[in-house]
């Protein structure tokens, strides 16, 4: 794989894409059908948990002309090179290069694909591209309303042809996107749009910027929460402090620590904790219904007739609790 080509001039045109679950292959769709002559930096973020070793640059190396290369900290940008979102580190642009943020996860991954969207819609403006492919869940849906909020253009692969149709589904419920079509014709797509001038460069809203030095590791004030979110009575399940509700849509939070979460991911984790407190709630019940069982037979057997009946009663009571915490646990409440 050859090295990137040393930038000359800033590109006026860039691309960010993110994708979960099922992109792989629309990523290699993409790469082999965008002409050469689209002269735009590509950044991409997958999701790849924040284990083991970045091999997406080189399973993507023969996806296309372009040459793919994972990202590195203050790395310059070049035009037609695809910069891909090292593991356990949020793939940020700022100030014309690339950045790598420690900041806390958002929608429980870092990298994640919120914080890149976001980034490339301040730094580019009018000239930025979000793309948001299959996946589960909804990461990358309030990063492609941010990137818009900048005067970026927005485009989803077409949920009909997703493998997991919820981030396609997600982005298109969180605002108005420009571009919606199958993985085929998504290169297509975007070698027309950046055939065209740009669009203009937007304001970017303080709170876009704040969140990106968020991702960046800046530290992360509970006074710079509140310029942007209201405080909830919900906490958060990765740290345990206060969430607040962000006011631009779509439905999300932060707490104080910086971790994010959509509602739909913060749902998903709460069912999975109080799926996980019913079963072992459970067991407590049924493990002390049998020593209240074996009290019961000891003193039936050393003739404390009254004692036993107490106990025979609280076994058949903690039973029953253990039913009710059964259902609850096998979802038939």
């Amino acid at each position: 794989m050859s090295s990137a080509p040393v930038p000359t001039s800033p590109p006026r045109r860039a691309i960010a894409i993110g994708g979960s679950t099922g992109a792989m292959p629309a990523v290699r769709q993409i790469l082999q059908d965008l002409p050469d002559i689209v002269s735009a930096p590509l950044f991409l973020v997958l999701h790849i948990g924040a284990e083991g070793r970045n091999f997406l640059a080189d399973a993507l190396s023969d996806a296309g002309p372009r040459t793919v290369l994972t990202a590195e900290d203050e790395q310059p940008i070049a035009e037609n090179c695809v910069y891909v979102a090292p593991v356990d580190r949020h793939l940020l642009v700022l100030d014309g290069v690339i950045r790598l943020g420690r900041g806390p996860r958002e929608n429980l991954s870092r990298p994640a694909i919120d914080p890149l969207l976001r980034s490339v819609g301040a730094a580019y403006g009018g000239g930025a591209v979000g793309v948001v492919l299959s996946g589960r869940l909804n990461d990358g849906a309030a990063g492609l309303a941010d990137l818009k909020r900048c005067g970026g253009t927005t485009m989803v692969q077409n949920p009909n042809d997703a493998v997991a149709a919820d981030m396609p589904i997600g982005a298109l419920d969180a605002s108005a996107i420009d571009y919606r079509a199958p993985a085929g014709r998504l290169g297509g797509a975007l070698a027309d749009l950046l055939a065209e001038p740009p669009g203009p460069n937007l304001p970017v809203p303080d709170a876009v910027l704040l969140e990106i030095d968020i991702a960046l590791g800046r530290p992360c004030l509970t006074a710079d929460i509140e310029t942007f979110a209201d405080p909830v009575a919900l906490s958060c399940p990765s740290c345990g402090g206060v969430l607040s509700q962000v006011r631009t849509g779509p439905l999300r939070f932060r707490c104080q620590v910086g971790h994010a979460f959509t509602a739909d991911v913060l749902a998903k984790e709460q069912e999975g904790a109080l799926d996980e407190a019913v079963r072992i709630a459970l067991r407590i019940v049924e493990e002390r219904a049998q020593l209240i069982d074996r009290l019961a037979r000891d003193s039936d057997a050393a003739g404390r007739s009254h004692s036993a009946r107490d106990f025979a009663r609280k076994g058949q009571e903690l039973r029953r609790h253990a039913d009710v915490l059964r259902r609850a646990a096998l979802g038939q409440m």
